[in-house]
């Protein structure tokens, strides 16, 4: 007998353990943006059609396409070691595993919805009433943090049609426009959990995998730096420098570089979404000009 054909490789079996496996949503809302943000790490994923499992092929990452409820659970097994998944999700399952990263996208809200025409008064008013909802564990803590007895039914998809049945009273799900509730016959009463994206690690990772996931979350928090920061150019007259570059906080400080034409200077500097449209009216009230606004794709700090 050949025994050679009998041993293992070292090198190959390195090189699986050194892999860091993510699991996410196979379909649904949170698939797209997850694989979105991969790319925009610069990792290329291909998984082909209805491939439960696929390898990136210029980082040390293997991806599982899973039911986002299942998620939280293969993540505790170390089945995979991190998860792209809801916050709702993390803490419906209430699984022993970390939340290390929110990854600003899926943004919904968990919220209680009454009918239409429903005097909702508070809180209290949910008292006695039938609760229809796919999110028992959130709502029972929910509702025995504010002293309220309630029953609860849980359902699989569709709730918001249980009180139109006569199912419940009232329901606990998910929101994001309120458009569904509208057209059937619910408003928006009370909001339980503002939830995203969010990436959960297993509680004993190892440190070699560690290091792979710090990797990994330089280059998201680098993606996340870049959509919520735009970069600008203007130019300034030289008289009206300081006052321009006092509006400006950037990085660090602006970059300021003189123009061809005498008494002018072209300022570059770096802008936060939330503040960005009071500082351009402030910067245009100062007297730059030729503003111009650039999208970044990454921003290392």
């Amino acid at each position: 007998m050949n025994t050679e054909m009998k041993n293992t490789n070292p090198e190959a079996s390195r090189e699986e353990v050194s892999k860091l496996k993510l699991a996410i949503q196979k379909s649904g809302r949170l698939h797209d943006d997850s694989i979105k943000l991969l790319k925009e790490c610069g990792i290329d994923i291909s998984n082909g059609v209805n491939k439960l499992k696929a390898e990136a092929s210029n980082f040390p990452i293997e991806v599982y396409f899973l039911r986002d409820d299942d998620i939280p659970q293969y993540v505790e097994d170390a089945v995979a070691d991190i998860g792209f998944v809801g916050e709702n999700v993390v803490y419906e399952k209430k699984k022993k595993v970390s939340v290390e990263e929110k990854l600003g996208f899926g943004k919904c809200r968990l919220s209680m919805a009454v009918g239409r025409n429903d005097e909702y008064t508070g809180i209290r008013f949910l008292e006695g009433k039938k609760i229809a909802t796919s999110y028992p564990v959130i709502l029972s803590d929910f509702l025995k943090k504010n002293g309220v007895t309630a029953e609860i039914h849980e359902i699989s998809g569709s709730v918001e049609i249980a009180p139109g049945i006569g199912l419940a009273d009232a329901i606990c799900d998910l929101v994001s426009s309120g458009s569904t509730l509208f057209m059937n016959g619910l408003k928006e009463s009370e909001t339980i959990l503002q939830s995203q994206a969010v990436l959960i690690k297993n509680n004993h990772l190892s440190t070699q995998k560690q290091v792979l996931l710090n990797r990994l979350l330089f280059r998201i928090q680098s993606v996340k730096k870049a959509r919520n920061n735009k970069y600008i150019l203007l130019n300034a007259p030289n008289n009206k420098l300081s006052e321009i570059i006092a509006l400006l906080p950037g990085m660090k400080s602006p970059t300021v570089l003189p123009l061809a034409e005498e008494g002018w200077s072209s300022v570059h500097s770096v802008l936060n979404e939330n503040d960005f449209w009071d500082i351009i009216e402030q910067l245009k009230a100062a007297g730059a000009q030729g503003i111009l606004v650039v999208p970044i794709e990454k921003m290392i700090v």
